[in-house]
């Protein structure tokens, strides 16, 4: 079964002012990577309550992550192929992601979809008990962009094989 790519974003808090601050991906392989984004001097909104979530901090931002322009970059090498990617909180992370290859000065060689489109009504109803499911067998940790978008994919290829 060729799985969907999926992708993730975290970021500094939701709505007006918030940026993204880790992008993830699960690949149609299964395998998952992830990258911090260092914050540009103009993002400054910080929700304690977002950082409460992924556990990602400022200081490790600015320590860790990478800059806007090489994560597009490296977005585009990843999906620029495939064309297309799929996320579960679409609104959110195409607005964080529009906001990122914008400070980038580029344009994004792919497009983002809504999860939502490749799932059947079986497999929605099936969604947040299998979800729930298996981030209690396999341990997993919520929040960050490359478990959450692996999870996403685990998620729909068990629901597939359901009979979705």
């Amino acid at each position: 079964m060729t799985l969907p790519t999926l992708l993730d974003i975290e970021a500094s808090g939701f709505g007006r002012g918030s940026y993204p601050i880790e992008v993830g991906l699960a690949r149609a392989d299964g395998s998952c990577c992830a990258f911090l984004i260092q914050p540009l001097a103009e993002w400054t909104h910080w929700d304690p309550k977002a950082e409460l979530l992924h556990g990602i901090s400022r200081a490790r931002l600015a320590r860790e992550g990478l800059p806007v322009e090489q994560v597009a970059r490296w977005l585009n090498d990843e999906l620029g192929q495939a064309g297309i990617a799929y996320s579960d909180s679409w609104g959110y992370d195409n607005t964080w992601l529009s906001l990122l290859f914008y400070h980038a000065g580029m344009l994004p060689t792919f497009r983002l979809e809504a999860l939502r489109v490749l799932l059947s009504e079986r497999q929605l109803s099936l969604w947040h008990a299998t979800r729930e499911a298996l981030v209690e067998e396999l341990g997993i940790r919520r929040h960050r962009a490359a478990e959450d978008a692996r999870l996403l994919q685990l998620v729909y290829a068990r629901t597939l094989d359901a009979g979705g």
